[in-house]
Parts: structure tokens; sequence; C-alpha cells
């Protein structure tokens, strides 16, 4: 399935798209696409049903970030071998995490804020792993019974921010807007090849970072099993698989975002993001 979140801000409705890419009001069925409505079980519920018996919406609504009540937004560093070398930073043997406010969430469409006192405000797309079963301590055979699906996500970073501003790196990677999720969730059953699809952003329509998941240094499976050794996961907790090489950082000379600027990105089964940049 393809589940998605649409309507005004504060009127935001569920829905999946059926076959057709046709838009369907699930929102009778599906009232929050949060918490225990991930469980993979809820989730086959859902996908037991007929969508040609749901409501189809003829307009063309705002689609907003297909999860609510995100509680965790978890980011891993570098885990793309081209993108450690070119940002200059080094694989260690395990994972960095990190962590990135859900208040950063925007929709796929929604406009991308530069923050004020920015210079380096940058890039970068990810394949997002939404958590539907509580984890904690699974083994990586177990992980992804916990995994609702996945969606697309933009983890925008302002550089300056993150690296001359002192502390962790949550100052640089929180800002208002800088967590575009989706279009959609995308189930497991439906994106069954999540290890191994193509990823590309581009800047102002030149190809900025395009790569396969299939090159991912820690996979799937091993960050869930790896990041509920340290913190419990919940249902509706994001995360963020490490973008690969080709953002701004790395170019020579360094290339940043500033308004006006729009920003494309997708991936295989995971939908288009498509928005422009605007002064905070």
């Amino acid at each position: 399935m393809r589940l998605v979140r649409f309507g005004d801000r504060g009127r935001e409705k569920s829905g999946l798209l059926d076959g057709m890419d046709r838009l369907r009001d699930l929102s009778g069925h599906l009232p929050l696409l949060a918490g225990e409505a991930l469980d993979p079980a809820a989730l086959a519920r859902i996908a037991a049903l007929d969508a040609e018996d749901l409501p189809l919406v003829e307009s063309r609504p705002r689609l907003c970030a297909p999860l609510m009540h995100i509680g965790k937004i978890i980011g891993v560093g570098p885990n793309y071998h081209e993108s450690a070398a070119l940002a200059g930073f080094k694989i260690h043997p395990e994972p960095t995490v990190l962590m990135k406010a859900p208040s950063a969430v925007s929709g796929p469409n929604d406009p991308i804020e530069i923050p004020r006192l920015s210079n380096r405000t940058d890039w970068g797309v990810e394949l997002a792993v939404v958590i539907g079963r509580t984890a904690k301590y699974v083994n990586v055979e177990q992980a992804m019974d916990h995994v609702a699906g996945f969606t697309l996500a933009n983890d925008i970073t302002e550089r300056s921010f993150q690296l001359q501003r002192g502390g962790q790196w949550f100052k640089g990677k929180s800002h208002d807007t800088f967590a575009p999720l989706g279009p959609w969730l995308v189930t497991r059953d439906e994106l069954r090849r999540y290890d191994d699809i193509t990823l590309w952003l581009d800047v102002n329509g030149e190809r900025m970072q395009e790569i396969s998941t299939s090159r991912m240094i820690f996979k799937v499976p091993y960050l869930v099993s790896y990041i509920s050794r340290f913190t419990r996961l919940d249902p509706g907790d994001v995360i963020l698989t490490g973008t690969p090489g080709g953002v701004g950082l790395s170019i020579d000379p360094p290339r940043f975002l500033a308004p006006g600027d729009r920003m494309t990105l997708g991936g295989e089964g995971l939908g288009v993001q498509d928005y422009v940049c605007v002064a905070s």
C-alpha cells in the first residue's frame, strides 16, 4: 500500500493511492496514521479493504508528511563510502547515530526554510524507515518484523550550525522544514527491494545525488537492531538511513542552498518531493 495524509493544515485526513494512482479517502477506516495503526497487523487489515469501495478524492489536495505524532527522528551518519570520502568524514566500526527534532518534519511539497544567519544549508536524499511495532533489543533476523514501511526523506542540514557552532549535530539538523517526508508511506510488502532502489536529488534541475541503497554500509535490518540496543523504538519513530555522495559540502568549491533554489528528489517506489527554498 501507499498511504498518505492530505488536506489543509490542521484538517488532514488519511488516504491511500489505488492501483491507478487515484487518491482514496481512508479516514473512515484509519482516522490517524500514527501509533498502533502502523503495526504490521493493523496495516494488513487496511490492505484487505477493497480500494474501489473507498471514497474517491476528485480534487488535488495538498499532500503532507504521511505520519503523525512522530516521537523520534534518528539519523545515521556516513552510511555510504562515497559520501564519507567526499565529505571527509570517517567511517567507524559502528554507525554514527544522531537526533533530529520531530518539529522539523514538513510535507513533500512544502517550502523549505533557510534559517536566519545561514550560509551553508545543505541537502541529502535518504531512505527513511518507519517503525510500526515497538522494538527493544531486537536481533537482526527479527528487525524487519518491527517495520511498518518506508518513506522518502531529505535530511537538510545547516553545516555551519552542525560543524562550527560547538556541541552535537542536533543544532544543524532541526530547523523547521529540515525533515520533509513523503509523499507517501509505502508498506514493507510493497517495497520488497528496499535494499536495492535508486535514490536521486536535483537542485535547480542539476543532478547532485544518485545511488542505489545496495551501497549502504550498514543495512536496514542491522540499523533497526543496532539502534534498539540504545533506545526503545516506538511506532511512528523514523530512522534516516544516511545520504549518498553529492551533498553541497563535498563539492569543490562547496555549494549550498539559497532562497529561490528548487529541489526535486525521489526514489523507486517512494515517489517524488518537489519544493522551493524560502527565507525564514
